[in-house]
Parts: structure tokens; sequence; C-alpha cells
């Protein structure tokens, strides 16, 4: 496949976060992979859009499954195991469901042609704990301003479950890491306790920098359209995953540890279940 030839996948998720089930149209039947695949084995169905969300941003990936009906008796059921994005072509890697389709491969493609039309559902509790994962990770970018540690920047997020961080630039003196941790934490719940709204949109340069303190990171284009995230009328940033609707669905927040070491701060988090 030419990915030159395929047109970008239009993401759903960046204009419904909570959506969990949608149609799309077929484009193309990968029988064996890309360079994503690690074993050669999994097959990949790439659509006109998608509801899932691949691995990125620091987020784990959706799984689910894609279904199409072939004829009044049968269908075709999909096991979405892994999704990626490559320039901008969304690949939803799985297999299919063994039981559902006895034929060879060569069959199956047939029935999966260009132009087919699918039906898509994310695994719903797999989601929601990517969403609240990813979602705290942003709010302790927000409260960091409120118990004076404003200086630092941050840089790379780890959100899956296998134990989440958010790394910033800049350190804090080994004397006021253990006070800076409790102050966090009761920043955090407090605002979870609160509730704030969760909101998300895809605005121009000027736009988006303005909802962001008036300061883009300088890995954002400026002849972009950034999708900017909101923890209510806080400063907003440049996000492309999935979150809570409001901060309250966190139902808690933890740190679990507290590094600063080396010009790096390095903060571990949990939420509630």
């Amino acid at each position: 496949m030419n990915g030159l030839l395929t047109p970008t996948t239009k993401l759903e998720y960046f204009d419904d976060m909570w959506k969990l089930q949608s149609e799309a149209t077929l484009l193309f039947h990968h029988n064996k992979g890309d360079e994503y695949d690690d074993n050669g084995t999994r097959q990949a169905l790439i659509l006109d859009s998608t509801i899932f969300h691949p691995q990125g941003g620091g987020q784990p990936s959706d799984t689910g499954f894609i279904t199409t009906i072939i004829n009044d008796s049968s269908a075709t059921k999909f096991i979405v195991q892994d999704v990626r994005s490559k320039q901008g072509i969304v690949y939803h890697y799985g297999v299919f469901a063994e039981n559902e389709n006895e034929n060879s491969d060569g069959d199956i493609e047939l029935k999966l042609q260009s132009g087919t039309k699918v039906s898509l559902f994310v695994d719903e509790p797999r989601r929601n704990l990517n969403s609240r994962l990813h979602s705290a990770g942003h709010l302790l970018d927000v409260c960091l301003l409120d118990v004076g540690l404003g200086h630092l920047e941050p840089g790379k997020g780890y959100h899956f479950p296998d134990g989440p961080y958010v790394e910033y630039k800049g350190t804090v003196p080994q004397s006021e890491i253990q006070s800076k941790q409790k102050e966090l934490e009761l920043e955090a719940n407090a605002r979870i306790s609160k509730g704030e709204k969760v909101t998300a949109g895809i605005y121009s340069y000027e736009e988006a920098a303005e909802l962001c303190g008036r300061c883009l990171p300088d890995y954002i284009p400026k002849d972009s359209t950034p999708r900017i995230v909101k923890f209510g009328n806080n400063p907003g940033c440049p996000c492309g995953g999935t979150h809570v609707s409001d901060v309250s669905g966190l139902a808690g927040f933890k740190i679990s540890q507290f590094r600063s070491k080396k010009g790096m701060t390095k903060v571990f988090y949990t939420v509630g279940s």
C-alpha cells in the first residue's frame, strides 16, 4: 500500500471523546501488516474515520472490535488489538474472530473490499481508564501553579496503567519534596471534589496560543490548527488524547513517587477506583 494514495483518517474522538460506537467506510484491508507490526501475523484495517485512539501522546491505544454485515445471515468480526497512526493514517491491527470466520485469508479479503461499511465498537473500560489516567496528568500540570511550582515545565507524559507519570524540566529542593507532594495531592483532590468541566476543540494558532496563556510549545507549527484541551477556566494545552468529561470522574488522586534531580522532576501518580 502506498500511504501517499490513502486519505488521512478523520479522528472522530477529536470532536466527541466519549463516543464508543460509530460507522465508517473501509478504505484498505492490509493482510501482512507493516513496520508497526512486530510479528507479521496481524492484519490491519484502514478506514475513512475512526473513534479508536491510536497509541501516542503518552496514551495507550484503544482496543475493541469492528464488524461488517456480509449478508442477512453472516457477519465478519475483526478484533482490534492495537491501533497506530502513521502520517495521518490510522491502522487498526488485529485478527478476525476464529469462530466466526473459517475461510481463508483470501476469502476474507474479498469480503472486505474498499467501500465496505463497517461498525466500530471501542472497549469501554479500557477507554475510561486511559482517559482518566491522561486527565490526571493534565490535572497535575494545572495544580503545579497553585502550589508554587509554576517554574516546572511539562515534558514527557506517560499515562499507561503500569506506572503513570509526568516529567518536568526543572527541580524542587529535596527539603521541599515531601511538603509539595502533600500540597499537590490536596489541591488535586479539592478540584476533583469540586468538579471542573473538560473541553477540547480545534483552533487557529493564534486562538490556541491565547487559550494556552499566550504561549504554545515550539513543536506546534505556526501554520497549524492545534487541538486544545482545557480544564475549567485554567489555561489549556495542546493534546490529541481522550479525557474525562469532568475532573470529578477521576474519583481521587494520589502521588506515589516524587523524584527531582539532574535538572528534571518526575511525578508518579494513581487515580481512584
